[in-house]
């Protein structure tokens, strides 16, 4: 039996979530193509904007305006005060597959994931089991860097499938490798720039695949495993200090004041979950 709550079900598929900062509950919805702001205490939903190109990742500039991953055509757009969406940024020359989740600093830089390489495909075609095999290795892709004035540069090499990013309580960066089963921490430079690349924690013990995470005031790092129904809260060196059950796959996470909240679904291929509405938010308290 789940130890959450479910907040809201009915969607294709939730990705992204982030406190905002009007306190409500911001997230995407690959195949519905919307950014939704959810209240979680009145539960009124408000739709934000429509990303044809699937959004992903959110996050805001200094001023205030909102940063969202279109991923199919691997940019990162700027919503505008009139609501209008431009391109903020084009991820073209440093992700080599989908763009995917992001994390947008204090100052407005964004850091940007990508898939590397064709999951959907190679799950496809091989199972999901394929991916957990000891001896098969991810492609790697690099991490982009997206500075508040729209240029790109590469920020890391060589990452499994850079995915849930946040940012620790001491300034470090860590970056969830999804197809390397590792929480990878960077010291993060005045500019920018990464370094001192280590690992903060190796989950493969525990069959995590991570995908997106959520950094807490401890420095613990809540992760969703996608392929379990469950979500962890993982010390630095890899103890898991804490376990939450969810009613279906975890893929990512959020804190919301005193609350974890888990977008969920039984899987994301798209051939399921695209034409039908499994996905759901579910809540437990911290």
């Amino acid at each position: 039996m789940a130890d959450t709550t479910v907040v809201r079900d009915g969607l294709r598929f939730g990705e992204g979530p982030r406190h905002g900062p009007d306190g409500r509950l911001w997230y995407s919805d690959f195949y519905d193509h919307e950014v939704r702001a959810l209240d979680l205490g009145t539960g009124e939903e408000e739709v934000v904007c429509e990303v044809p190109g699937q959004p992903s990742g959110l996050g805001w500039l200094p001023d205030g305006r909102l940063l969202v991953v279109s991923m199919l055509d691997r940019k990162v757009l700027r919503r505008e005060p009139d609501g209008a969406l431009v391109e903020h940024a084009d991820l073209g020359g440093v992700a080599t597959f989908h763009a995917n989740d992001m994390l947008v600093d204090a100052r407005g830089r964004a850091y940007v994931g990508n898939f590397g390489f064709d999951l959907h495909g190679a799950i496809a075609a091989g199972g999901e089991a394929a991916l957990l095999e000891p001896g098969w290795v991810a492609p790697g892709t690099p991490l982009a860097l997206v500075e508040p004035d729209g240029t790109v540069r590469v920020a890391a090499e060589d990452l499994k499938f850079p995915n849930g990013t946040g940012l620790l309580p001491d300034g470090r960066l860590v970056v969830a490798e999804t197809l390397a089963f590792r929480l990878t921490a960077f010291d993060v430079a005045e500019d920018g720039a990464l370094s001192g690349r280590r690992v903060f924690a190796s989950v493969r013990e525990h069959f995590i695949a991570p995908d997106g995470i959520a950094v807490d005031a401890e420095g613990g790092v809540w992760v969703a495993p996608a392929l379990q129904p469950f979500a962890f809260l993982v010390r630095e060196g890899g103890e898991v200090a804490r376990k939450v059950e969810t009613g279906a796959n975890c893929f990512a996470v959020a804190i919301v004041g005193d609350r974890l909240v888990c977008c969920t679904a039984p899987t994301s291929q798209p051939e399921v979950v695209a034409g039908a509405r499994l996905g759901k938010l579910e809540v437990v308290g911290l």
